[in-house]
Parts: structure tokens; C-alpha cells; sequence
């Protein structure tokens, strides 16, 4: 069982919407809620379950609401906490933003949500994109001869609706990488990490089945396949679409994918990750009266990949005023809010050619390689080129600041540096497609398209 009943509470304790699923509980209960809670919070005591005799209230808080779940029998928690916050994601979709007023003003649509996502205190259909299909903000209410619940609400496969044509079909596959990483003063990585997902934007008729097919090393252990090409993938997610079972199996990613976009899988790769863009910076002060900043930026990625947007963020100190800028490339600025520069590079390495190539261009899987190749033979062939993008490519950026007068005895804690980036076309764990199969009864024609990504995460490099 997941929860007897479940309410929505302003600040104050006041109910605003209430759903009691399974009609065991008396809903007066929930006046016990908030003494609790402030007791709680007087105490510094604050728990995710509150407990009121025999009835336990798990509860969340989001913007000025609670939403509470009642049960009274040994009850699956993660379970109840999981559906809160997807009810949450619901009326998101539903109302853009999730407050008192908004559900005030849209009580009548809540309440036929809230009855088709839980019966008898058993989560159901949450996906908003079926939901859509037959609850509408203009309705309010289901009257005769509205539309019929789709058949996905019962259904198995309750994420996609069937009849569903398009006179073009195609699926669009990214894969992107997030690269955590912090870097002592002295150069040493202290942490790093790779948080991957795998993202699609599916446009394809009926109810395909696609499967996905990727360098797996526990896949290639099973079949003997050379190990050196391969990725350890670890803490992997899949979207409810994949069928675990195959997977735990034979380690084959199969699926009917959602119509439009979706996450389908995430993954972790706790591991050391050399840093993609190495940051100098030397701090300089003179006769108290000014102070000079020198960043040197090289980049440490592969020769034929190039890095957009690039941001970097360092920190000066909180009474420096006067700037002035210099640099070999991009455009820097200072940021007083934030007591830092933001040296701004479009393009590392600058090169007209690839920058053109790196915007988005969809490459099936065969074309992705046949594009690397062309690239390398280019590369090699075309002096200006090599020379552009040859190994360790840096720059500069400098930066005057005027100080006061005084000095001030107080020691200031140095930010470290921060970095943004995007590279397109690679991925910093080496992980890769190597299939993308889709197949559907009426055995129409369909492309798959796939895109590598590698972006910075939460990337800091200290200074001393």
C-alpha cells in the first residue's frame, strides 16, 4: 500500500485540496499535522515523517505548499516520496508553476488529476504527456462525448498512446556527458566524476520497439569482445519504457520509447577525468594600490575536438574597482556582483571551419564515423589547420584592478575558478552507439540520428 489519503496545505496548515483514496482514515487527522511540525522545527528535530499516534505523515514542501501523504499500516516510503514529487512534476506541466494560488484557481483540474494518478492509494498513471490527452485546463470536467482516456491508462504500456502517424519518422539521440571535477592549488585532482544521460526525441509511427545497442564492458566480457574499447557504466537509471529483465539478461537495452522527448537512461562513471581545460592564474599586487590578474587557459582535449561557449569565472577581490581587460582572444568583463571577471571564449580552439562544423549536425551512426575519419584525413592534410588546433593551444587574458588606499587586515577566502564549456562530437568517457535498431509491424523505413556532447558539471579549479 502507498497512502491512505493525500493533501495539499498552504503555510499555515490550511487545507486546500484533499483526497482521501481509501476512506480508512478520519481527515480531521490532519489538523495534527502542522503543531507538530512547528514543535519539530522549535526543537530542531525536523523529520520526513511525522508520527501522530498510529497515522504517519510523509510530507515534501514545495514553494509555499505541503503535500502530505497519510497512511496508517507499514507503508513503502520511497515509494510515496517518489509519487509526491512526480504529482509535483504533474501539475508543473499542467500550471508552469506549483503554488497556493495557482491551485486555488485550477481546484477543479487538480482534483481529476489527483484521481487519475492514485486509486485505492496505488500510484498510476503520472506521465503528463497521457494525462494531456483527456484532462484539459479549459474542461475542468469530463462531460459526454469528451474524449475517452486513452488506452494507455490501462494498458502496459502506459507511456505511449497507440495510433500515433507521422509522415516522416526519425529518432534523435543525444548523448551527453556532465564532467564534475575540483583541482587543488597544487594541480592535484581532489574530485572527479562523469554524469551521463542519454536523451530522445522520438518522431515514429505506431508502437515501435527500438534496441539499443552500446560498448558495455560487462556486455563485451560476456561475449569475449576486446575490453579496451569498452565502458564500466555504474549507478544506471533507465526510463520505465526499458525492459529490465532483457537487460539484467543479456545486457540489451529494449524498449517502445515514449512519443516525443524523454530521458532514457542515465548512468555515473566515478572516475579520475584529466582536465578538459587547464586554468593558470597569477595574483599580483603593487604598493597596496593595484592588483594584476593573469589567467592562461590550454586546452587538453583531443586535437580535433573544439570546445564552444566557454566561460570562465574568476574570482578578484571584493574591493577592487577600476578594470581593465587584455587577451589574446574572447571578450572579458567584470562581474561586481559576483567579485569576478568572465572571460568569454566562442570558440577554443578558435578555428573557422570547425566552429561551422560544430554546430548541431544529426550523423546516423555510420555517418558519425565516416565524419571522424574525414576530419583526421583533413586535419593532417591541411597545414592551417594543424597548425590552429595543434596540441596544448593556449590563451590569455589579463587583468588591472585599482585597490583602495588602505589595506585591509582581514584575509579573504579565494573562490576557486570556474569553468563552462561544451564540446560536441565527444564524449570524455568513450562511450558510443554502436547500434540503434528500430523495428514496427508495418515495417516502414525510420533514421536514427545520434549526437555526443561532453559539458562541464560542477568544474573548479583552485588558486593559491
Amino acid at each position: 500500500m502507498a497512502a491512505s489519503a493525500i493533501f495539499i496545505l498552504d503555510l499555515k496548515g490550511k487545507v486546500l485540496i484533499c483526497r482521501n483514496y481509501m476512506g480508512n482514515i478520519d481527515i480531521n487527522v490532519i489538523d495534527n499535522f502542522m503543531p507538530i511540525m512547528m514543535k519539530s522545527e522549535e526543537d530542531a528535530d525536523l523529520s520526513p515523517v511525522v508520527i501522530h499516534g498510529s497515522t504517519h505523515f510523509l510530507w515534501i514542501k514545495h514553494s509555499n505548499l505541503y503535500l502530505v501523504a497519510i497512511t496508517k499500516k507499514n507503508t513503502n516510503a520511497a515509494l510515496v516520496y517518489s509519487f509526491l514529487y512526480k504529482i509535483v512534476e504533474v501539475f508543473t506541466e499542467y500550471f508552469k508553476s506549483v503554488e497556493e494560488e495557482s491551485i486555488q484557481d485550477n481546484f477543479v483540474t487538480v482534483y481529476e488529476l489527483m484521481d487519475e494518478v492514485m486509486d485505492f492509494g496505488f500510484p498510476q498513471t503520472t506521465d503528463s504527456k497521457i494525462l494531456l490527452e483527456y484532462i484539459t485546463q479549459q474542461g475542468h470536467k469530463l462531460e459526454v462525448g469528451a474524449p475517452r482516456p486513452p488506452a494507455t491508462v490501462t494498458n502496459a504500456v502506459s507511456w505511449r498512446s497507440e495510433g500515433i502517424k507521422y509522415r516522416k519518422n526519425e529518432v534523435f539521440m543525444d548523448v551527453i556527458e556532465s564532467v564534475n571535477l575540483l583541482v587543488s592549488a597544487t594541480g592535484s585532482i581532489l574530485r572527479s566524476e562523469i554524469l551521463g544521460s542519454i536523451k530522445l526525441k522520438t518522431i515514429l509511427s505506431g508502437m515501435p520497439e527500438l534496441r539499443l545497442g552500446l560498448n558495455d564492458k560487462v556486455l563485451f566480457e560476456i561475449t569475449g569482445r576486446e575490453k579496451s574499447k569498452s565502458v564500466e557504466l555504474e549507478d544506471v537509471k533507465f526510463h520505465q519504457c526499458v525492459r529490465l529483465s532483457r537487460f539484467e539478461n543479456d545486457r540489451t537495452i529494449s524498449f517502445i520509447p515514449p512519443d516525443g522527448e524523454s530521458e532514457l537512461m542515465s548512468y555515473r562513471l566515478n572516475t579520475t577525468v584529466k582536465p578538459l581545460i587547464w586554468i593558470e592564474s597569477v595574483i599580483e599586487k603593487f604598493s597596496h594600490s593595484r592588483v594584476e590578474i593573469k589567467v592562461k587557459a590550454r586546452s587538453q582535449f583531443k586535437i580535433r575536438s573544439t570546445a564552444n561557449n566557454v566561460s570562465i569565472l574568476v574570482p578578484v577581490p571584493s574591493d577592487a574597482d577600476s578594470p581593465k581587460f587584455k587577451t589574446t582572444t574572447g571578450q572579458a568583463k567584470w562581474v561586481p556582483e559576483k567579485n569576478a571577471v568572465e572571460w568569454n571564449i566562442k570558440s577554443f580552439p578558435e578555428d573557422i571551419f570547425l566552429l561551422w562544423c560544430s554546430q548541431w549536425w544529426p550523423t546516423t551512426v555510420r555517418l558519425q564515423a565516416f565524419l571522424q575519419i574525414t576530419f583526421s584525413v583533413f586535419i593532417r592534410t591541411k597545414t592551417f589547420i594543424q597548425t590552429t588546433l595543434k596540441g596544448g593551444k593556449e590563451f590569455m587574458m589579463r587583468a588591472h584592478f585599482g585597490l583602495p588606499s588602505v589595506e585591509s587586515n582581514e584575509m579573504e577566502a579565494k573562490p576557486p575558478i570556474t569553468v563552462k564549456f561544451e564540446i560536441p562530437y565527444f564524449t570524455v568517457s568513450g562511450i558510443q552507439v554502436r547500434y540503434l535498431k528500430i523495428m514496427e509491424k508495418s515495417g516502414y523505413q525510420a533514421l536514427p540520428w545520434v549526437r555526443y556532447i561532453t559539458q562541464s558539471g560542477d568544474y573548479q579549479l583552485r588558486t593559491n
